[in-house]
């Protein structure tokens, strides 16, 4: 089949191999919908497990690679260095790529489990969660996730009207990873992130950015902070190169005040120690001679609602955030303190608010969701329909839809680090490997046409599809132009653009 060979379709004399494969009762065929670290991890296990398997990654966008391309921050390309690993998977021979197709829209779930003896939905999280709070649709009220997919070149929110130019104070709800990200990228000195894969038009706005002092804004305290302590090195400076040298870092005393169940929780967790040992130490050491900006750590503070103001031109946009002073209650015996507010209030203005409170998944048609917890039900990676009667019938334990299985965010909701994808990914290849077994997964019949039928479909509906050499094609555009501006690569942001690269035999 497949869509790294060398030919523009994806590969003729692999692909008539691949056809008469498919009279064969013993290949298997499998589809993975997402290129993120969850998708490729799946399909490197699927392929070392099934030595008669071949597997194809569909993406909704022309590029892969997921968050790794749009949610690593671009001052860390060490974080990035797993697409190496994942490249090597996407060249191998019984590997195809399907990019710049979207499942719901240009395929279907039903679609695929016509094509595929297994299917596994890895496509991540592409919402985020929202706090309900009067104001929070103001000018100037964003996820995060939009804030990082901007800064990223996410083609989905190129134009993301973010305001840096009215805003001398920017508020981060949220302590995470993602939060350190974006304070990270707003305090940093835009000459350095000029060396970095940033996006054309962010690094325009940043050069610009009025944006002096950052506020990371948090329930609980300095005990339960969310990021990791490389996080917290990296933007407290720490002797790192790569550390925010001209900002000046507050935390309060106060705030670093512990009680027994802060030292509970702390010996229960080796993060959370560590995490609260660095801010310990920032908020004892002087600040940087000429600092110019600030970053704020405020804890014990639950954001309730958004109040508007007016920028240069008259037109309204948030002017700050009232937040509820919050303190700690319940833990011991194992469990974690929860903040619940008080009785007492505070404005903090502010001229850009980012909500960092977590991402989500999105449901799509014919797939079963659990739209509390933002994740498609399942039983170690087996996807559980709604209607367990009609699973049941077909040989699979009740509940469970024999072929479909799900991974990443999807399956777990967002949490972990890129390496925990690979853990999720070995429970649920794991289950795969013994429904292959068991003889639940499809029956080994011809029918089953993998890339080719796919193939076939996407070209009936007028689908262009990306393949893998097409990918190549904008990668070595995208560094050619990142190296005629010192960068490591100006990513294309437009998906006509990429998929007119993608297509090109020049």
């Amino acid at each position: 089949m497949y869509a790294n060979e060398n030919e523009e379709e994806g590969g003729g004399a692999k692909r008539a191999q691949d056809a008469g494969e498919a009279t064969n009762a013993s290949f298997l065929r499998f589809a993975v919908v997402g290129s993120g670290p969850a998708g490729f991890y799946t399909a490197d296990r699927l392929l070392k497990t099934f030595q008669n398997a071949a597997v194809d990654i569909i993406e909704r966008l022309p590029t892969p690679f997921g968050l790794i391309r749009s949610g690593v921050a671009p001052d860390h390309p060490e974080t990035k260095a797993v697409i190496n690993q994942f490249s090597a998977v996407a060249a191998g021979e019984r590997v195809g790529f399907f990019g710049n197709v979207t499942l719901g829209k240009d395929v279907s779930v039903e679609e695929l489990q016509q094509l595929y003896h297994g299917v596994v939905l890895a496509y991540g999280a592409e919402s985020c969660r929202t706090l309900g709070a009067p104001g929070e649709d103001l000018p100037n009220v964003l996820s995060a996730r939009e804030f990082v997919w901007w800064y990223n070149g996410h083609p989905d929110y190129v134009s993301l009207p973010v305001d840096l130019e009215s805003a001398e104070t920017a508020v981060i709800l949220g302590q995470g990873n993602v939060a350190l990200d974006c304070a990270r990228i707003l305090l940093r000195n835009t000459d350095e992130l000029a060396k970095t894969d940033i996006a054309a038009h962010a690094l325009e706005a940043l050069r610009k950015s009025k944006v002096r002092r950052v506020l990371v804004v948090g329930r609980r305290g300095p005990a339960q902070a969310a990021c990791t302590a490389k996080e917290v090195r990296e933007i407290l400076g720490g002797g790192l190169a790569t550390g925010l040298k001209d900002v000046k870092i507050t935390i309060h005393d106060s705030d670093l005040q512990t009680t027994a169940l802060d030292q509970e929780e702390m010996k229960a967790s080796r993060t959370h120690r560590r995490v609260f040992d660095l801010l310990q130490k920032a908020a004892s050491r002087p600040p940087p001679a000429g600092a110019t900006k600030e970053l704020e750590w405020v804890f014990f503070r639950s954001p309730v609602s958004f109040y508007a103001s007016k920028d240069e031109q008259g037109k309204q946009t948030v002017g700050g955030v009232r937040f509820q002073k919050t303190r700690l209650e319940g833990g011991g015996n194992g469990r974690s303190q929860r903040a619940v507010g008080l009785a007492e209030f505070e404005d903090v203005p502010a001229g850009l608010v980012l909500r960092s409170i977590g991402y989500k998944s999105l449901p799509v048609p014919g797939l079963p969701f659990d739209y509390q917890k933002g994740v498609v039900p399942h039983q170690q990676g087996r996807v559980l329909s709604s209607e367990g009667a009609s699973a049941s019938a077909s040989g699979a334990p009740a509940g469970e839809v024999p072929g479909l299985y799900v991974v990443g965010w999807l399956k777990r909701g967002p949490t972990g680090i890129i390496g925990t994808n690979l853990i999720d990914a070995e429970e649920t290849v794991a289950s795969i490997a013994e429904d292959a077994k068991r003889g639940l997964i499809g029956g080994f019949d011809a029918a089953r046409q993998g890339g080719e039928g796919l193939r076939l479909l996407l070209r009936d509906k007028g689908v262009t599809h990306v393949p893998f050499e097409g990918w190549k094609r904008i990668d070595a555009v995208e560094v050619e132009r990142g190296a005629d501006k010192g960068k490591p690569r100006e990513k294309m942001v437009d998906v006509q653009e990429m998929v007119k690269v993608a297509g090109s035999t020049s």
